[in-house]
């Protein structure tokens, strides 16, 4: 299974490759224009043409880009001449720093808020945790990190707003991106944990007098995990994605911060490479949550 699921991401990768490919020449304009500036003067634009190979016929191209790429040359950037893959392998880290704390913060808060609610379904903290979800859904990321730089970095001074400096510095990112994901799998974790509990093999279980935290660490998560793995996956994909605001909110160097500003300077190169990385990241945790499933309920198999 791990193989197909290998040679799927390989040609997830290859179709990848030549949708930006085809992104970089499909785009309005000259891509060697693109490169040298508007102003260029035409021998310098001539002559980018011929060093990158625009001169040559597209599927000649195609190849050598390709085979850049599997060699891990993805060129060199347009705005400070150096090259691309180092430049993104050291924002690809500082990304995956930031989602996976978020992600370590939303799992904890959402099975610990969840299983509370369900097994106390119907109380006040039932309800307070309903309520609490569903305004943290509503609320965007954007919103909460504003307020958040305001509360406890304007008005308070308790933690800095931007950068990677100290551990102190996390905090606020970390709690912005992962509280968003908290509020999304508490609501899930709650639904499949009522329904394990009203299971009959949870009703017998309380019938033999087995304490009720052992029923629900023992007895009814285990069983409730197999769809909220399968959002769990899915939310690291998005927590990728929100990432790329809030690093532009709190001025964090990773990935989607790198983005944003490669739109901004027109570099292609990067964008290309970002684009490539981040949906290589998402297919790559697709798979692992498809051999999770596996493992947690050895009757699925592929």
């Amino acid at each position: 299974m791990i193989i197909g699921r290998m040679g799927f991401i390989v040609l997830a990768g290859l179709l990848l490759l030549t949708f930006l490919f085809a992104l970089f020449h499909i785009i309005p304009g000259d891509p060697a224009v693109l490169l040298a500036g508007d102003n260029a003067p035409k021998d310098v634009v001539d002559g980018i043409r011929k060093a990158y190979g625009f001169d040559r016929p597209l599927y000649i191209q195609y190849s050598t880009y390709i085979g850049n790429v599997l060699l891990g040359d993805f060129g060199v950037s347009n705005y400070n001449r150096q090259p691309v893959l180092g430049i993104v392998l050291t924002r690809v880290f500082n990304t995956a720093q930031l989602a996976t704390l978020a992600m370590i913060f939303a799992v904890v808060v959402s099975l610990t808020l969840g299983s509370l609610s369900a097994t106390f379904w119907g109380s006040s903290l039932d309800k307070t945790v309903t309520v609490g979800s569903l305004v943290g859904i509503c609320l965007p990321v954007f919103v909460t990190g504003i307020a958040g730089i305001y509360l406890f970095g304007v008005h308070l001074e308790w933690l800095p707003i931007a950068g990677m400096a100290s551990w102190a510095n996390y905090v606020l990112p970390v709690v912005t991106l992962g509280a968003y994901q908290a509020a999304i799998f508490t609501r899930m974790v709650r639904s499949c944990m009522i329904e394990a509990l009203g299971k009959e093999f949870v009703i017998t279980a309380r019938a033999k007098g087995v304490a009720e935290w052992r029923i629900v660490l023992t007895h009814a998560l285990p069983n409730a995990f197999l769809p909220i793995i399968t959002l769990f996956g899915l939310g690291f994909g998005h927590t990728l994605g929100g990432s790329v605001v809030i690093e532009s909110i709190f001025n964090w160097p990773g990935l989607g911060r790198l983005m944003v500003e490669s739109v901004l300077t027109r570099d292609l190169p990067i964008i290309q490479a970002s684009i490539f990385f981040f949906a290589i990241i998402f297919i790559t945790l697709n798979m692992v949550v498809d051999i999770l499933y596996t493992w947690f309920d050895p009757r699925i198999s592929y």
